[in-house]
């Protein structure tokens, strides 16, 4: 702005600041303006829609009222607030917020950079470790599976044979606190491999047998030392004037809880010999009951046995080449489906960071190889929330729950499917990510292409 020559040379200067400082205040507030909108409570009404209130009950035509984080009301005789933000779904369907079994989102920004990721520990032994405490809520991958429809997942350490404490989050705030969903912490356990790694594995096999016995007795010797560490910790609380305190050890004092039976084992094991020794392990250890099965990748081989153990497994990733040459291409696709007819509860995971926004449709080709629709929706909602432990908080879209839910307009395991309302506790959320901007920038490119 050009100031009058006329001007007196001390309101000249005043003015100059004056300009300049407002000129500042609009330069500061413009990349503010540029992020993305904040998502808003309401109360909401969502009228007209069909409602899967749950993966096998659904009301044609309904409303859910939403009021603060909740789900205030459900049904096909609502009654819509006075204050309430009405939207109108007619043809749209309301789902209730999907749920991935086993990522590593919020730990990854870019796989090729060390510095970026916080999942990969270093050690065979850090159960100590929280995956909470490293969980990135700015992370560009959030936004990104949020937008479709995914509104919970499971994120989880790795490295090492007991690398960490995995941890349920919501997809929506600004502190690892606003977003542990339950306080939900698993303990992690990758369970020594008994069998080849893959097709490049040219071990032979007396080490492979050798190199197996050694990892088992390694785990044994650790879990020997972890049930001594409680049996004197706790031999300490009853009299703590008359005994003298063991030495804090960390790892050991991270894997208390699951000795005494309070925390779920997530073990990750994905060959059938791998399964069935974990699940004997774990009898032996007196922690079957605890236990939650991860990957399974050749679950189907030992479906029976599972079922008997009576474990819950989270399978995936499902869109994946099988694990042996010899078998069917399908079989991957097929396994969640196999589980499920032999009486496993299955939930399903994508093992991913950014791409855990396939979830849908690692869930479509579930049900297209033998899981069925019905249960391949409650594998992403209801099945996980009740293995977690949170049924009575997400899952489902009833009274009092969180309102975590999405509205389409078609089937959500299906490509060409668009999700047109997303809410995480009650905050209707913009659709936009990292991938809806690039999406825009060069939509609308100015100046465009002349050649």
């Amino acid at each position: 702005m050009l100031l009058p020559d006329s001007l007196p040379s001390p309101q000249r200067s005043f003015l100059t600041i004056l300009v300049f400082g407002i000129c500042a205040v609009l330069l500061a507030a413009s990349p503010a303006q540029a992020q993305k909108d904040p998502g808003f409570q309401g109360p909401f009404a969502l009228t007209n829609a069909q409602i899967l209130t749950t993966p096998s009950d659904t009301i044609a035509n309904g409303t859910v009222v939403i009021r603060d984080d909740s789900i205030a009301a459900v049904g096909a005789n609502v009654s819509v607030p006075g204050n309430a933000r009405t939207i109108d779904c007619e043809g749209l369907t309301i789902y209730p917020g999907l749920i991935d079994g086993g990522t590593k989102l919020g730990l990854q920004e870019v796989g090729s950079l060390p510095e970026t990721i916080d999942h990969n520990e270093i050690g065979e032994l850090t159960a100590n470790m929280e995956a909470i405490t490293a969980v990135n809520p700015n992370s560009v991958s959030i936004p990104v599976t949020r937008v479709h429809g995914i509104t919970t997942v499971l994120t989880e350490p790795s490295n090492g044979m007991l690398p960490g404490e995995a941890a349920l989050i919501g997809l929506h705030g600004y502190t690892q606190d606003q977003m542990h969903l339950g306080d939900v912490e698993l303990t992690k356990l990758d369970f020594p491999s008994t069998g080849r790694q893959g097709p490049s594995d040219d071990r032979s096999p007396e080490t492979i047998q050798k190199e197996t016995e050694k990892a088992v007795q390694t785990l044994n010797d650790v879990w020997d030392k972890a049930e001594l560490y409680a049996e004197i910790d706790s031999a300490v609380a009853e009299r703590p004037e008359e005994r003298r305190q063991p030495k804090f050890v960390p790892a050991m004092d991270a894997l208390i809880p699951v000795i005494r039976g309070e925390q779920q084992l997530l073990i990750s094991a994905n060959t059938a010999s791998d399964i069935s020794a974990a699940l004997d392990w774990a009898e032996e250890r007196n922690v079957l009951d605890q236990v939650v099965l991860s990957g399974v990748t050749e679950g189907w081989r030992v479906a029976d046995e599972i079922a008997e153990a009576d474990v819950p497994v989270i399978v995936g990733p499902v869109m994946q080449p099988p694990s042996r040459e010899s078998d069917r291409y399908d079989k991957v696709y097929r396994n969640p489906g196999l589980l499920h007819e032999a009486g496993v509860t299955v939930a399903l995971r994508t093992n991913s960071a950014e791409n855990v926004r396939n979830l849908p449709f690692h869930a479509g080709f579930s049900a297209a190889y033998g899981l069925g629709k019905t249960d391949a929706l409650r594998a992403v909602t209801m099945a996980p929330a009740q293995i977690f432990g949170v049924a009575d908080q997400v899952g489902s879209i009833e009274v009092g729950k969180r309102a975590n839910l999405f509205v389409t307009d078609g089937d959500p395991f299906q490509p060409d499917t668009d999700v047109e309302h997303l809410f995480i506790d009650g905050y209707k959320l913009p659709l936009e990510s990292r991938h809806s901007k690039l999406y825009d920038e060069f939509l609308n490119r100015n100046p465009g292409l002349e050649k």
